[in-house]
């Protein structure tokens, strides 16, 4: 429990979390059995998808990431509305829908008879999944100005060690039955969902809540409110770029490795084992040193850089055992997130942070639909007959492209952004009512 922050102006600085409150230990377990779920089926449902497809591994590959597609776009409609409607019925609502829906999908999922049914479900559960919104949002309920940094590393931690243990256990898992994996994160994600039920309270007081409207919930109104926050409207457009570049890597990562190296399902699994070691290491530990040592600005800058160098490593890479050399420095650049995160929610209203994070959530998602569909489409183009060269790490270049755009982006968005953050916060704390209240969290 977070103590109080004080009386008077003081009180605007940060929230004053209540005994209820599990802060953000409860939502790293949660987010934590979420990835664990979500991680268990990365290594095998590429092949998942190529079972049910047939055809060439070219044809496999379009398969995939138009799958990942349809559920991004789900997201980019629903995940804003459902932050907006934290913003009015809590946090907690949401956020047990939406571990409930991605359960069921898993289970779904394994007894697809059909590539059909099985974009059906994918459908469904972008519409439900909307976990990262309403944890984000309620980090920011509980968590004061100038501990969120760490506790968004936090978050990223939990990412992290879902990742070590997700893909391996799913590469095991996958090697003796392609379906296992979908029915185990189907059950971890429902013990998830039961933990969320029975522990975790709600984060958002009555007061501190907005009215309910059309407007509030209405996909096409909530990205606009970013534009009340200049510093968050043109770091959502560098992380944008960003989220395009990660997650034409997602979608690539097994297909890739698979072609170029010859990699099993287990040494894909491994892979992604070192890749949530690293994560887990950097942003749920040396984040929380390294952010508040470099300044949030400065931090996040330096893990663009970082990226940038992991992107080309990757693409340029000529045997397997460079891309664990090379996870070395990505894993690094993982101080990123937290500095972005706490740079951005120290700057908006208590009872606009489940639209903002909805808005960016919703950003992500878009990022989701252009991201695999530009770096699936190249790595399916640059492996087929029709390619004037044979270039399976062009997804990886083109990564390194758009996050150098990003880079160029965050830095001119950063330019003067203590002194906009100070007076953002300074606002936050006294537009969200008529007199500050002791939660307030600008």
């Amino acid at each position: 429990m977070l103590p109080g922050l004080g009386r008077g102006p003081r009180e605007q600085r940060g929230p004053q979390v209540t005994k209820r409150g599990p802060a953000v230990g409860f939502i790293f377990v949660t987010l934590l059995l979420d990835v664990l779920g979500f991680g268990l089926l990365i290594p095998v449902a590429p092949r998942l998808v190529a079972q049910l497809q047939g055809g060439t591994e070219s044809d496999g590959a379009h398969a995939y990431w138009l799958l990942t597609v349809t559920y991004a776009a789900m997201q980019f409609v629903f995940a804003p509305v459902l932050g907006a409607l934290s913003d009015v019925v809590g946090r907690r609502p949401v956020l047990l829908c939406s571990l409930f829906g991605s359960g069921l999908d898993y289970f779904a999922m394994a007894l697809s008879p059909s590539l059909g049914w099985l974009f059906v479900t994918r459908a469904i559960n972008g519409i439900s999944g909307a976990s990262m919104t309403a944890a984000s949002a309620y980090i920011a309920d509980v968590t004061p100005p100038e501990k969120r940094a760490g506790a968004y590393g936090m978050i990223g931690a939990a990412f992290g060690l879902g990742f070590v243990l997700g893909p391996l256990l799913g590469g095991w898992l996958g090697e003796k039955n392609i379906h296992l994996p979908f029915y185990v994160a189907g059950g971890v994600t429902l013990l998830n969902w039961l933990f969320g039920l029975l522990v975790v309270p709600e984060s958002l007081p009555r007061e501190r809540r907005s009215k309910f409207s059309l407007a509030r919930v209405n996909p096409a109104a909530t990205i606009p409110t970013l534009a009340r926050y200049p510093l968050v409207a043109k770091l959502a457009v560098a992380l944008t770029l960003v989220n395009i570049a990660q997650f034409g890597l997602h979608v690539t990562w097994v297909l890739a490795m698979t072609h170029r190296f010859g990699w099993t399902t287990f040494q894909v699994g491994l892979s992604l084992f070192i890749v949530g070691i690293g994560a887990a290491v950097v942003q749920g530990g040396l984040a929380r040193k390294i952010v508040p040592a470099l300044g949030e600005r400065r931090a996040l800058l330096v893990s663009l850089v970082l990226a940038i160098a992991a992107f080309t490593g990757y693409g340029l890479a000529t045997q397997g055992w460079m891309i664990y050399a090379i996870v070395a420095v990505a894993s690094l650049g993982g101080i990123g997130m937290p500095a972005a995160q706490s740079l951005i929610t120290r700057t908006v209203r208590p009872d606009e942070q489940g639209a903002v994070q909805g808005a960016l959530s919703s950003l992500q998602s878009g990022a989701q639909i252009v991201g695999p569909a530009i770096c699936g489409s190249a790595f399916a183009y640059f492996i087929s007959a029709r390619a004037p060269i044979l270039l399976p790490g062009a997804p990886f270049f083109i990564g390194a492209g758009l996050t150098l755009m990003g880079l160029v982006v965050a830095m001119f968005a950063l330019r003067g952004a203590g002194a906009a953050s100070t007076s953002a916060s300074t606002s936050a704390g006294t537009s969200a009512g008529a007199e500050p209240a002791p939660n307030s969290i600008g």
